[in-house]
């Protein structure tokens, strides 16, 4: 070509072509790349977007108000009564350890899903010596891939005062390395505490799934 001319050359694979090329004018090449630099730019908005989003949602269950509810725990008792009874059925091992602990906390659904980032929230009742001591809020923010549409149910152990007393206090939340165990026949067997607490998850409609756990906060409300 005899002129200075921007000349873009487009390189793509067609089904029938091993190689095609399109020559193409500096004004149809700066368009190009400029809606290209457009696209990016709107699918990094649209991520930011979706991120900053189920940030607030979770902020927004973590900052609720709860105040002690006697409707709320009447609604609870024979949730918890019955995921209970479905722990013990699958495993009667477990029995030893709500002998044993100092408290214990159950969460009949806790909801989880999302891809990329999501969430997981559950209500639950905290029981010492037999007796309901205090409604309990569970929530998450979780990174990576997650499957949409999980619920399990989820038991926390407290094996002694100091374990329950820390958790009592408000505002407790797992560290990263906590995990749970995944209730199967035998489960009870393989559990270990982990700073004085043992954690198990129950997958709905009899599926096997161990639940991530670290980074879980929880609300405490004390009964009046």
């Amino acid at each position: 070509m005899g002129d200075n001319s921007l000349v873009g050359v487009v390189i793509c694979h067609c089904p029938d072509l091993q190689k095609s090329a399109t020559i193409l004018s500096d004004t149809e090449y700066v368009r190009l790349v400029s809606r290209t630099k457009k696209r990016k730019e709107k699918g990094k908005s649209m991520r930011k977007t979706i991120i900053a989003g189920v940030v607030l949602a979770i902020v927004g269950w973590t900052g609720s108000s709860w105040a002690w509810d006697p409707d709320e725990v009447e609604k609870l008792e024979p949730k918890v009564a019955e995921v209970v009874a479905k722990l013990l059925e699958k495993d009667s091992g477990m029995q030893s350890f709500f002998d044993k602990a100092t408290g214990y906390a159950v969460f009949p659904n806790v909801g989880k899903g999302g891809f990329g980032i999501g969430g997981a929230r559950g209500t639950g009742l905290l029981k010492v010596g037999g007796e309901t001591v205090a409604v309990v809020t569970l929530t998450q923010l979780t990174f990576g891939f997650q499957a949409g549409g999980q619920a399990y149910s989820e038991f926390i152990f407290f094996e002694d005062d100091l374990a329950l007393g820390n958790f009592q206090r408000g505002n407790y939340e797992l560290g990263a390395q906590v995990s749970a165990v995944a209730i199967t026949a035998g489960a009870s067997a393989d559990a270990e505490s982990n700073e004085g607490i043992a954690i198990f998850t129950q997958a709905k409609g009899g599926l096997m799934y161990e639940a991530t756990v670290g980074g879980q906060k929880f609300k405490i409300e004390a009964k009046e």
